[in-house]
């Protein structure tokens, strides 16, 4: 059955007739177009999908299993003229604007309801191709990480290494970051998503390196945090209390474990050991098409989510000390029946760079 199957049976037991999908991550999972301008429409016996002139022989290539339609560069008048009956449209991404245009351009009789998040419930389980593709982008990632251990932190500006990571990655084959590249040093690296900067990496320092690459479409997302000279005693202890939380949330995911349940693994033995306010952010988050989707490891998920067997999640507990350092570790996995495949693959033991 096609992604598109899949999303009529969804939206028809919504008790809808069609939906209309414009944001472009959910576009290109239903049909996979590329391009920067499409809308596509499914319901349960259709399945348009509109661009404009300068995409017609692209999508020739790319889109298959939907009548292909030319239309004008705006595109919401040509979709409005195919709807009909109750019509759902995405209301965590359609703006205003677009929802009173289109409200405008439907003809007599159809009724606008939104329907946001159907189509991410349906990418939040991957197959088996997107697992793989994914896979292959946290390869790539990992021989970043290893290419940035061989060419040394000491002496460099943070932004000098991650324009120096994402030109690799470019390199290797990877159509670019899958996010910003953060390379942040001693005092920065208490910014969970510190902006690299001018500031120069000296030795017996913290430095956090965060990054992605987004390969065949897909995104990978891994951070390791490096020495780069003797540390303290705090700074070693902070990275075991964080290295052991990460290690027992690993430990706890598999299909059918509560999404907050995980993330109060590593929550609690931060917590425990007096640093709980120093983690404020969510255990993790789903990686795919985007590298923020579906579904969140965080106390401020649902209380009824749960992970399922395809779901592809970070695990990344940190602590953050303001004016001293910070300390990440991440990995990305994938959810099976019993446990999880974790797809990073360079070491979590704190890795030392001299150079």
């Amino acid at each position: 059955m096609s992604r598109a199957d899949r999303l009529a049976e969804r939206i028809a037991a919504r008790g809808l007739d069609a939906l209309v999908v414009t944001y472009l991550p959910n576009v290109r999972y239903l049909t996979g177009f590329t391009g920067s301008n499409g809308v596509c429409v499914v319901g349960r016996e259709q399945r348009d999908f509109v661009t404009d002139f300068r995409y017609v022989e692209q999508v020739e290539r790319e889109v298959e299993g939907f009548d292909r339609i030319q239309g004008q560069q705006d595109l919401l008048g040509d979709v409005a003229e195919r709807l009909k009956g109750r019509v759902g449209f995405d209301d965590q991404h359609m703006t205003v604007r677009a929802h009173g245009r289109l409200g405008e351009l439907v003809g007599e009789g159809v009724e606008l309801v939104p329907a946001g998040g159907v189509v991410e419930e349906l990418r939040a389980v991957k197959s088996p191709d997107e697992i793989a593709r994914i896979r292959a982008a946290a390869a790539l990632a990992d021989g970043i990480l290893e290419y940035v251990r061989e060419r040394g932190l000491v002496g460099r500006t943070e932004r000098e290494v991650a324009v120096d990571l994402e030109r690799e990655m470019r390199e290797r084959g990877a159509e670019g970051p899958s996010f910003s590249s953060i390379v942040a040093a001693g005092p920065n690296g208490a910014l969970p998503h510190a902006t690299p900067g001018p500031t120069e990496i000296a030795r017996g320092q913290l430095v956090v390196v965060d990054l992605g690459c987004q390969l065949d479409g897909y995104c990978s997302d891994c951070t390791r945090t490096f020495a780069t000279g003797d540390l303290d005693d705090k700074a070693l202890e902070v990275y075991e209390l964080v290295e052991r939380a990460q290690l027992e949330a690993l430990g706890a995911i598999r299909a059918g474990a509560g999404c907050r349940e995980v993330d109060a693994v590593a929550r609690s033995i931060i917590d425990s050991a007096g640093y709980g306010e120093r983690f404020g952010h969510g255990l993790g988050h789903g990686v795919g098409l985007e590298v923020h989707e579906a579904p969140r490891l965080s106390r401020l998920a649902p209380e009824e989510a749960r992970l399922e067997t395809g779901n592809v999640v970070t695990v990344e507990p940190g602590v953050y000390l303001p004016g001293e350092f910070g300390v990440r570790i991440e990995d990305l996995v994938t959810v099976t029946d019993n446990g999880c495949e974790i797809l990073s693959s360079f070491p979590k033991t704190l890795t030392t760079v001299n150079g």
